[in-house]
């Protein structure tokens, strides 16, 4: 057991073609003292994401790796998915989970950001606790405007040059986020319906930035093989905004609106707090598995429980 866990969520834009999410776990599990947690992958998303953990210096030697093989496997010019990014390796967060402060991860983003730069010809923008421009933290303002709209400013405003890297998107692997945060949940729910103005009026009555429910971020997606769409949100303080809340408020909108909810789901590895949010208010969470619990994951791994 270690003494100093960090943990890595890297979002890979690519959700249809299970080879190469193999190739990237691979990546992932060749480096010692790294546990591969959680790996999911979305076609309609068409998103996958990666959960490991470990030493620090191990966690940042993987995270590159993954980086590197996606830049190799994934080309942005084909790609077309429900999800907002701006790379193949589209976002990669470092969280603290024990003997680590957010400053040591917000340290780990910024080493591994200069790699990603300087090996792979790919521009990176920190952000969120490693941000270097307090207006640049938020996520979705590096994401605004998708490629194009980043392309754009990088070429015409000074104040949009990347933190590391070339001031151009690679030609296939585009740009990537790197950044530290606290642990955050996320957790969609689905809609009966094909409308996506719908759902994604909702996400702006909901979300934060909009002034809606604090901590979270919340956008609407089509999800094409399922014939409906979801509001898919982000809850980056369950304690002040819990599962159940965010369920509510996305409830109340739809119904407002003449529609019901489909189900809902928590995606990737989830603190155990979240679990019992949902299971004490009643929320119904499609095949939610026990073993995607974080503590249980860590506790398999063999780092101990939180």
């Amino acid at each position: 057991m270690t003494d100093h866990l960090v943990e890595c969520v890297p979002n890979f834009s690519e959700g249809r073609n299970a080879e190469t999410i193999r190739a990237l776990v691979d990546a992932v599990q060749a480096v010692p003292r790294v546990a591969l947690l959680d790996h999911t992958m979305d076609a309609d998303h068409h998103r996958a994401v990666l959960t490991f953990a470990g030493a620090p210096d191990a966690v940042a030697e993987a995270a590159f790796r993954a980086a590197k093989q996606a830049t190799a496997l994934i080309d942005l010019r084909r790609h077309e998915g429900g999800h907002p990014r701006v790379g193949a390796t589209d976002v990669v967060p470092f969280v603290p989970l024990r003997g680590v402060t957010m400053e040591d991860c917000a340290a780990v983003a910024r080493r591994v950001g200069e790699r990603i730069g300087r090996e792979l010809g790919i521009p990176v923008f920190l952000y969120e606790q490693a941000a270097a421009k307090p207006d640049r933290a938020g996520l979705e303002t590096i994401r605004r405007g998708g490629l194009e709209g980043l392309a754009h400013r990088m070429e015409t405003d000074p104040g949009w040059a990347p933190d590391f890297g070339p001031r151009r998107l690679h030609p296939t692997a585009g740009a990537t986020v790197v950044g530290a945060r606290r642990i955050l949940v996320a957790f969609n729910v689905n809609l009966e319906t094909r409308d996506l103005d719908l759902a994604r009026a909702i996400a702006k009555t909901v979300r934060q930035s909009n002034g809606g429910l604090p901590y979270v971020k919340a956008i609407g997606v089509p999800l094409a093989g399922r014939g409906l769409v979801q509001v898919a949100m982000n809850l980056v303080n369950i304690e002040e905004t819990p599962v159940h809340a965010a369920f509510e408020a996305v409830r109340r909108e739809a119904e407002k609106r003449g529609v019901r909810v489909a189900g809902s789901e928590l995606i990737g590895l989830v603190p155990r707090q979240a679990v019992l949010q949902a299971e004490t208010h009643g929320v119904s969470i499609q095949a939610l598995d026990p073993s995607t619990v974080l503590e249980a994951k860590l506790d398999q791994a063999g780092f101990g429980l939180l």
